[in-house]
């Protein structure tokens, strides 16, 4: 997982650090054009801190009229303290040895920690995880991938966190679940800075829109492709609100 924030991009404006991400260009679509991604750096986000506190600081100055902003559903989660912690996860047989198979993925901890596959069959329960391990081998076969997370449903692909290598000691003994009531989260941002807002989950294979503001301007996919790089980051960036603008011409 590459590390993204470089001296060269780093920038002090207004009191907030923020790392230049390469502008991207979007060929078609009602997002096409070429745009600007500050990655603004924050502390280390604790659970129970308010994320409407957050954009005070560290988005509300540098935010201009025609900004977008994206933001990371990890730290959504933390404000929301909707978190598990490992201790509270009994780990069972099926949890030990069907992890054994999972894919291993370089985007991050998956279902090949026995914790996070015990934690998805509390979520889900045993009968769905399995039907889903099935399905996963069949779409496997064909090609397909998503497969096992599709069927699972219950969010368990938002599950994030247990990672035992992680440079943040808490990371690993905690995991992040999505956030309660996304869509209403990025309408309380948007209202608090006065630009749009998505809520996105995302990592180096794959992004998803978990929740938007009402006035939010484009399609889940138009969206998308203006993060398709993961401008967040996948590392210790500590970089999980994204203010996206049009490039000058």
């Amino acid at each position: 997982m590459a590390f993204r924030n470089s001296e060269e991009g780093k920038h002090l404006e207004n009191g907030v650090t923020w790392f230049e991400r390469p502008t991207i260009e979007v060929a078609s679509g009602a997002s096409a054009g070429k745009w600007e991604r500050l990655a603004i750096q924050t502390h280390f986000v604790q659970r129970g801190e308010s994320y409407l506190e957050l954009a005070r600081t560290y988005v509300a100055p540098l935010c201009r009229e025609g900004d977008i902003l994206s933001t990371s559903e990890k730290i959504i989660g933390m404000c929301q303290n909707n978190v598990v912690e490992m201790k509270d996860v009994k780990l069972g047989w099926w949890a030990k040895h069907l992890s054994k198979f999972a894919s291993r993925s370089s985007a991050g901890i998956g279902m090949d920690e026995p914790y996070k596959l015990q934690l998805a069959i509390d979520l889900a329960g045993l009968p769905r995880i399995l039907w889903a391990c099935v399905c996963h081998v069949f779409g496997k076969l064909a090609g397909k991938k998503g497969v096992f997370y599709k069927v699972a449903g219950h969010d368990i692909a938002g599950i994030d966190g247990f990672y035992s290598h992680s440079s943040f000691e808490l990371y690993h003994s905690i995991a992040i679940l999505n956030p309660r009531e996304p869509d209403k989260v990025a309408a309380e941002l948007s209202a608090e800075l006065g630009i749009p807002v998505y809520l996105v989950d995302a990592n180096d294979l794959e992004r998803e829109v978990l929740g938007k503001s009402p006035d939010a301007p484009y399609t889940d996919d138009e969206f998308l492709e203006l993060i398709r790089d993961n401008p967040a980051g996948q590392s210790d960036e500590l970089t999980p609100l994204i203010l996206i603008r049009k490039a000058a011409e």
